[in-house]
């Protein structure tokens, strides 16, 4: 039996991987969140990984807010890069896999073709940093085993999300404006926990390896939303605006494809197309 620490447990993600823990009878899974388990405290972490002898950590925890983190960039900066360090640190010392989720927003989104794991990282919002530094520091100490995995639009049935955000708005309003000039392709949560699940045992890797992932195809926001409502059977009106008509304090990416090819050839993955786990998600939200 494989003992695995899930982090940011009560996230989208994290949630997703409890739904799925059953169909992997191989792995036992510790949930955690920060009021269980502070993963900034080094000797708090380290004392849960020994005596509860984890195998593998998978850290699904992290600051998410894109605009709040322009005002309070510390505290953005502790979760997704020092708390990363301490989690690279302890899985160097105990010789334990880890499995740490990153982000589309290390790029700069100003490419035309799917982003390669080794295309140059050019954040452009206190996010994006913060998360780059957490990549920076777990490649820095290199953890055996360990790889990064970068997705992109995460939503699922559980938490605050885009796709939940428009079936509410969806019921109070007739029409909804979104951004038609950001692409790039949704991830269902679920899918990419079932990934996660998957490949645990199957990691060996001496330095730590980056991975993207996310559902297949492209969308900008608005086709995104066009779809939501067209699967939900919805009759709100969605219209197009562009980025510079929707302000928001963090500067979003105009194009962030990831190019999964990487992580389906090492891990013999067949990835769903995006509008296909749309459809399988909104039957169950």
């Amino acid at each position: 039996m494989i003992k695995v620490l899930v982090t940011g447990a009560n996230g989208q993600l994290g949630l997703e991987l409890a739904v799925l823990e059953h169909k992997f009878p191989n792995l036992n899974l510790f949930f955690t969140d920060k009021n269980i388990l502070n993963i900034v405290d080094f000797e708090a972490m380290e004392s849960y990984i020994s005596t509860n002898k984890i195998d593998v950590i998978v850290n699904c925890a992290a600051y998410t807010q894109v605009d709040k983190a322009e005002d309070v960039p510390k505290i953005a900066d502790e979760v997704n890069h020092l708390a990363v360090k301490n989690l690279g640190l302890i899985a160097k010392k105990h010789h334990i896999k880890l499995i740490h989720i990153s982000t589309d927003y290390v790029f700069d989104g100003n490419s035309g073709i799917p982003y390669a794991e080794t295309d140059a990282t050019i954040p452009q919002n206190a996010y994006g940093i913060s998360k780059l530094n957490g990549e920076k520091e777990l490649l820095k100490i290199d953890p055996k085993n360990s790889i990064i995995i970068r997705t992109s639009w995460l939503y699922s049935e559980f938490g605050s999300n885009f796709v939940k955000t428009m079936l509410r708005l969806s019921a109070e309003k007739e029409q909804i404006k979104v951004v038609s000039d950001q692409i790039g392709s949704p991830t269902y949560a679920r899918d990419l926990a079932a990934v996660i699940l998957k490949i645990i045992p199957a990691i060996n890797n001496e330095g730590l390896q980056i991975y993207h992932y996310a559902n297949k195809g492209q969308c900008s926001w608005f086709q995104f939303a066009e779809a939501i409502m067209k699967i939900a059977q919805r009759n709100c009106l969605i219209l197009p605006i562009t980025s510079a008509e929707f302000k928001t304090k963090a500067k979003r990416p105009k194009y962030s494809l990831l190019n999964t090819d990487k992580i389906q050839n090492t891990f013999n993955l067949e990835i769903p197309n995006w509008e296909d786990a749309l459809r399988e998600c909104i039957l169950k939200v």
